[in-house]
């Protein structure tokens, strides 16, 4: 039983590894795509991302990987669900929050000063 626990865990913890990994990549993509001038497809990242951040919203703040991960583990530590260090997965939100808000006005400012 306890192995099975904790194989469930650590694939929960690997897929929201991979999950994170997905949005962190669109959120840096956004910002090379409009430093490229590729604005739709900035904005095809920016929507993508914001796909996450509804998610994250309806599920007060927190992925859902989180709850699922809380039922094979007592521990609730930063990086509990996550393969992250424990000081990144803690301030994960903070700093990608920012890049991506920084994104999407680098994108609107790339579109509007370099429209023809």
């Amino acid at each position: 039983m306890v192995r099975a626990t904790l194989h469930r865990l650590m694939a929960i913890k690997f897929l929201h590894t991979v999950v994170w990994g997905f949005f962190v990549s669109c959120i840096a993509a956004i910002w090379v795509f409009a430093w490229r001038g590729q604005i739709p497809w900035a904005a095809l990242s920016i929507g993508t991302v914001f796909i996450e951040v509804i998610i994250l919203a309806s599920n007060r703040l927190h992925c859902p990987l989180t709850q699922i991960a809380a039922r094979y583990t007592e521990d609730r530590r930063g990086n509990f669900d996550i393969y992250l260090p424990e000081w990144l997965a803690g301030q994960t939100k903070a700093i990608f929050g920012c890049l991506y808000a920084g994104g999407i006005i680098f994108t609107l400012a790339r579109w509007v000063f370099t429209a023809p």
